[in-house]
């Protein structure tokens, strides 16, 4: 596996405001209970499409509850071509104690 990059809760913000995609890896009634503004789920049922069909140079910024299963999830994007993948760390959690959510 690659080595996958983290980034903090203020990097992230960046990349959202940048453009970049966030996706969420948390199971689905937790992404619809709240998540990172434009946040898109990820899950088993959506991970073939999302990689035939998302453009491999745009950043990535994956996220879970805590940050750590968001890393294996960004080594897998990175292993299907995506060029620019990051893992949030402290995931959703962390995030939820220093910028907005949608619910």
């Amino acid at each position: 596996m690659n080595d996958i990059a983290q980034i903090d809760v203020v990097q992230a913000k960046e990349l959202l405001e940048s453009g970049a995609t966030f996706v969420d890896i948390r199971d689905p009634a937790s992404y619809e209970a709240a998540h990172i503004p434009g946040a898109l789920p990820l899950t088993d049922a959506n991970i073939e499409k999302f990689v035939s069909t998302h453009e491999k140079k745009t950043p990535i910024v994956v996220y879970c509850y805590h940050g750590n299963a968001s890393q294996g999830g960004a080594g897998y994007l990175m292993d299907q071509g995506f060029q620019k993948v990051y893992s949030l760390a402290g995931g959703f959690e962390l995030w939820r104690q220093h910028q907005k959510i949608e619910s």
